[in-house]
């Protein structure tokens, strides 16, 4: 005989709609994934190619880049650096007291001898490099504020937009990194990015 008609009390039974019900508010409560963590995840960027828009002088980049003389100025306005065989182009904005306000690098087409020429490897602080793909820019930043259609030398591509102004004034403000689409399943890939210390 059941342990509660021995007690002389009788035994409680759960109606089965309400155990039901139980049941499937649990499978349905969503579990803390990984995915949801990296929707909130986001981080904010100080420097690309070593160097820190709003802080830095041009002096500082013609320092740290001696070896690699900027090819091209604009009244003393722009600095540009051509990337040797990687065809890649660095590209600084100054303001009227020649301290950095936009670094800029963007992808252009291989010649020559890399091993060679050893050119410099410009990238962000966090170490975005041009033409790594747009999945590890959302592992490194995770979602941009938009995105937005664009194009270069007439292929369609992606803009990228990051705000930093969530990180303080005393950050770089604005990072754009522009990139190819995706496609066949593939992701796109990084053909430029832009650091900057007020809004673009």
């Amino acid at each position: 005989m059941p342990a509660g008609l021995r007690s002389g009390h009788p035994v409680r039974r759960v109606p089965l709609a309400a155990l039901l019900t139980s049941t499937l508010a649990i499978a349905q409560t969503p579990p803390k994934s990984t995915a949801q963590k990296a929707t909130t995840h986001r981080a904010n960027e100080l420097t690309l190619a070593g160097l820190r828009p709003g802080r830095d002088a041009a002096a500082k980049a013609t320092r740290l880049y001696h070896g690699w003389p900027p090819q091209l100025t604009n009244n003393g306005e722009q600095l540009v650096w051509l990337g040797g065989c990687r065809g890649n182009v660095f590209t600084i904005d100054l303001d009227g007291d020649q301290r950095i306000q936009v670094l800029r690098v963007t992808k252009g087409p291989r010649f020559g001898d890399c091993v060679a020429t050893k050119p410099p490897s410009w990238k962000t602080g966090r170490g975005l490099r041009l033409s790594d793909s747009t999945a590890k820019v959302t592992q490194l930043y995770g979602e941009p504020d938009s995105r937005s259609p664009s194009t270069k030398n007439g292929q369609p591509l992606e803009l990228w937009y990051y705000a930093f102004d969530w990180a303080g004034p005393d950050v770089p403000q604005v990072m754009e990194v522009l990139c190819t689409k995706e496609k066949d399943g593939q992701p796109g890939y990084v053909v430029e990015i832009t650091l900057a210390a007020p809004s673009l």
